[in-house]
Protein backbone atom coordinates (compact mmCIF):
# COMPACT_ATOMS: atom_id res chain seq x y z
CA UNK A 1 0.00 0.00 0.00
CA UNK A 2 1.05 3.08 -1.18
CA UNK A 3 0.89 6.19 2.40
CA UNK A 4 1.29 9.85 1.32
CA UNK A 5 0.93 12.34 3.74
CA UNK A 6 0.73 16.23 3.41
CA UNK A 7 0.42 18.72 6.21
CA UNK A 8 -2.32 20.83 5.14
CA UNK A 9 -3.72 24.46 6.27
CA UNK A 10 -2.82 26.49 9.08
CA UNK A 11 -3.85 24.25 12.38
CA UNK A 12 -0.94 21.94 10.31
CA UNK A 13 -3.63 18.93 9.86
CA UNK A 14 -2.41 15.08 8.46
CA UNK A 15 -3.71 14.84 5.29
CA UNK A 16 -3.54 10.79 3.94
CA UNK A 17 -3.48 9.56 0.98
CA UNK A 18 -3.59 5.43 0.54
CA UNK A 19 -3.29 4.16 -2.97
CA UNK A 20 -3.24 0.17 -3.54
CA UNK A 21 0.00 -0.12 -6.16
CA UNK A 22 -1.62 -2.52 -8.47
CA UNK A 23 -4.91 -1.01 -9.23
CA UNK A 24 -3.72 2.43 -8.61
CA UNK A 25 -7.23 3.08 -7.04
CA UNK A 26 -6.39 5.43 -3.75
CA UNK A 27 -8.15 6.97 -1.01
CA UNK A 28 -7.91 10.27 0.84
CA UNK A 29 -7.93 10.35 4.50
CA UNK A 30 -8.83 13.92 6.15
CA UNK A 31 -8.42 16.53 3.19
CA UNK A 32 -8.38 19.82 5.49
CA UNK A 33 -7.03 21.97 3.10
CA UNK A 34 -5.50 22.61 0.07
CA UNK A 35 -6.80 20.35 -2.41
CA UNK A 36 -4.76 21.42 -5.32
CA UNK A 37 -1.86 20.17 -3.51
CA UNK A 38 -3.72 16.80 -2.72
CA UNK A 39 -4.55 16.25 -6.25
CA UNK A 40 -1.13 17.28 -7.53
CA UNK A 41 -0.15 14.01 -5.47
CA UNK A 42 -2.50 12.21 -6.46
CA UNK A 43 -1.92 12.74 -10.36
CA UNK A 44 2.00 12.51 -9.32
CA UNK A 45 1.59 9.24 -7.99
CA UNK A 46 -0.52 8.38 -11.41
CA UNK A 47 -3.97 8.04 -8.61
CA UNK A 48 -7.24 8.10 -9.51
CA UNK A 49 -9.68 8.72 -6.70
CA UNK A 50 -11.85 6.33 -5.19
CA UNK A 51 -12.99 7.79 -2.14
CA UNK A 52 -12.65 10.40 0.68
CA UNK A 53 -12.71 9.34 4.18
CA UNK A 54 -13.09 11.88 7.04
CA UNK A 55 -12.13 11.15 10.65
CA UNK A 56 -14.15 13.32 12.00
CA UNK A 57 -16.31 16.49 10.96
CA UNK A 58 -13.98 19.37 12.19
CA UNK A 59 -13.50 21.61 9.50
CA UNK A 60 -9.27 21.59 9.53
CA UNK A 61 -10.21 17.81 8.37
CA UNK A 62 -12.47 18.13 5.91
CA UNK A 63 -12.23 21.98 5.00
CA UNK A 64 -11.13 20.07 1.05
CA UNK A 65 -14.16 17.96 1.02
CA UNK A 66 -15.89 20.18 -1.67
CA UNK A 67 -13.32 21.44 -3.71
CA UNK A 68 -11.91 17.58 -4.11
CA UNK A 69 -15.17 16.03 -4.44
CA UNK A 70 -16.02 18.73 -7.29
CA UNK A 71 -12.95 17.63 -8.78
CA UNK A 72 -13.05 13.64 -8.80
CA UNK A 73 -17.07 12.87 -8.03
CA UNK A 74 -15.44 10.81 -5.41
CA UNK A 75 -18.01 9.91 -2.59
CA UNK A 76 -17.37 11.42 1.05
CA UNK A 77 -17.89 8.98 3.95
CA UNK A 78 -17.90 9.59 7.72
CA UNK A 79 -19.71 8.45 10.45
CA UNK A 80 -23.33 9.86 11.30
CA UNK A 81 -22.32 11.02 14.57
CA UNK A 82 -20.42 13.74 12.89
CA UNK A 83 -21.91 14.04 9.24
CA UNK A 84 -24.06 17.54 10.36
CA UNK A 85 -20.76 19.03 11.03
CA UNK A 86 -20.07 18.99 7.87
CA UNK A 87 -22.92 21.80 6.81
CA UNK A 88 -21.11 24.52 9.04
CA UNK A 89 -17.88 24.25 8.34
CA UNK A 90 -17.64 28.00 7.38
CA UNK A 91 -19.15 28.98 10.73
CA UNK A 92 -16.90 26.96 12.56
CA UNK A 93 -13.58 28.19 10.76
CA UNK A 94 -14.92 31.93 11.27
CA UNK A 95 -14.17 31.70 15.30
CA UNK A 96 -11.21 30.90 14.29
CA UNK A 97 -10.76 33.97 12.51
CA UNK A 98 -10.22 30.96 9.01
CA UNK A 99 -12.04 29.81 6.36
CA UNK A 100 -13.45 26.88 4.91
CA UNK A 101 -15.80 25.82 2.23
CA UNK A 102 -18.83 24.02 3.90
CA UNK A 103 -19.13 20.29 2.58
CA UNK A 104 -21.42 18.65 0.57
CA UNK A 105 -23.48 16.35 2.33
CA UNK A 106 -22.51 13.00 2.86
CA UNK A 107 -22.52 9.65 0.34
CA UNK A 108 -22.06 7.28 2.87
CA UNK A 109 -22.69 7.29 6.60
CA UNK A 110 -20.30 4.83 8.31
CA UNK A 111 -20.77 2.70 11.40
CA UNK A 112 -18.42 0.71 13.59
CA UNK A 113 -17.39 -2.34 12.08
CA UNK A 114 -17.76 -1.02 8.52
CA UNK A 115 -15.35 -1.97 5.75
CA UNK A 116 -13.99 0.61 2.91
CA UNK A 117 -12.44 -1.01 0.18
CA UNK A 118 -10.56 0.24 -3.15
CA UNK A 119 -8.72 -1.51 -5.69
CA UNK A 120 -7.75 -4.46 -3.28
CA UNK A 121 -7.18 -2.55 -0.14
CA UNK A 122 -9.69 -2.72 2.84
CA UNK A 123 -9.94 -0.28 6.06
CA UNK A 124 -11.73 -1.09 9.08
CA UNK A 125 -14.35 1.26 10.56
CA UNK A 126 -13.60 1.71 14.21
CA UNK A 127 -15.69 4.43 16.12
CA UNK A 128 -13.56 6.19 18.78
CA UNK A 129 -15.86 8.76 20.06
CA UNK A 130 -14.55 11.08 22.40
CA UNK A 131 -12.81 14.18 20.12
CA UNK A 132 -15.88 14.10 18.74
CA UNK A 133 -19.11 12.19 18.80
CA UNK A 134 -18.61 10.50 15.42
CA UNK A 135 -14.66 10.18 15.45
CA UNK A 136 -13.41 7.00 14.07
CA UNK A 137 -10.08 5.15 13.74
CA UNK A 138 -9.38 2.98 10.44
CA UNK A 139 -7.74 0.14 10.41
CA UNK A 140 -5.41 -2.49 8.46
CA UNK A 141 -3.40 -5.33 9.89
CA UNK A 142 -0.33 -3.06 9.58
CA UNK A 143 -1.42 0.76 9.90
CA UNK A 144 -4.10 2.95 11.92
CA UNK A 145 -5.34 6.38 10.96
CA UNK A 146 -6.05 7.93 14.09
CA UNK A 147 -7.50 11.59 13.16
CA UNK A 148 -7.28 13.70 16.22
CA UNK A 149 -8.08 10.50 19.21
CA UNK A 150 -4.31 9.72 19.63
CA UNK A 151 -1.34 11.39 19.07
CA UNK A 152 2.40 10.77 19.88
CA UNK A 153 2.38 10.89 23.36
CA UNK A 154 -1.08 13.02 24.03
CA UNK A 155 -4.10 12.70 22.85
CA UNK A 156 -7.13 14.77 21.49
CA UNK A 157 -8.55 17.36 23.09
CA UNK A 158 -12.32 17.14 24.70
CA UNK A 159 -13.41 20.52 25.42
CA UNK A 160 -14.96 21.02 21.55
CA UNK A 161 -19.16 20.58 21.29
CA UNK A 162 -19.66 16.97 21.72
CA UNK A 163 -16.08 15.78 23.34
CA UNK A 164 -15.65 13.99 26.24
CA UNK A 165 -12.53 13.08 28.41
CA UNK A 166 -13.40 9.51 29.73
CA UNK A 167 -15.26 8.49 26.56
CA UNK A 168 -11.73 9.45 24.32
CA UNK A 169 -9.85 7.44 27.18
CA UNK A 170 -11.89 4.17 26.55
CA UNK A 171 -11.57 4.61 23.31
CA UNK A 172 -7.84 4.39 23.46
CA UNK A 173 -7.41 1.82 25.98
CA UNK A 174 -10.17 -0.58 24.75
CA UNK A 175 -10.16 0.02 21.20
CA UNK A 176 -6.76 0.98 19.95
CA UNK A 177 -4.69 -0.37 22.12
CA UNK A 178 -5.79 -3.94 21.70
CA UNK A 179 -4.29 -4.05 18.02
CA UNK A 180 -0.93 -5.45 18.79
CA UNK A 181 2.29 -2.79 19.45
CA UNK A 182 3.64 -2.89 16.47
CA UNK A 183 0.75 -1.40 14.42
CA UNK A 184 1.77 1.69 12.92
CA UNK A 185 -0.21 4.96 13.82
CA UNK A 186 -0.95 7.93 11.82
CA UNK A 187 -2.78 10.69 13.66
CA UNK A 188 -4.35 13.96 12.43
CA UNK A 189 -1.32 16.38 13.71
CA UNK A 190 1.94 15.52 14.56
CA UNK A 191 4.38 12.67 14.20
CA UNK A 192 3.32 9.48 13.67
CA UNK A 193 4.09 6.51 15.99
CA UNK A 194 3.04 2.81 17.24
CA UNK A 195 0.39 1.38 19.80
CA UNK A 196 3.66 0.37 21.67
CA UNK A 197 4.92 2.86 21.97
CA UNK A 198 1.80 4.79 23.46
CA UNK A 199 1.04 2.16 25.78
CA UNK A 200 4.11 2.00 27.23
CA UNK A 201 4.97 5.63 27.42
CA UNK A 202 1.40 7.95 26.84
CA UNK A 203 1.41 9.74 29.97
CA UNK A 204 -1.95 9.77 29.89
CA UNK A 205 -2.29 6.07 30.28
CA UNK A 206 0.20 5.35 32.91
Amino acid sequence: MIIESLVVGPIQANCFILGDEETREAAVIDPGDEAKRILSRLQKNNLQLRTIINTHGHFDHVGGNKALQEKTGAPILIHAGDAPMLAQLSASAAVWGMQADDSPPPDRLLEDGDEITFGGITLKVIHTPGHSPGGISLFTPQDLFVGDTLFSGSIGRTDFPGGDYGTLIRSVRDRLFILGDDVRVYPGHGPDTTIGQERRFNPFFQ
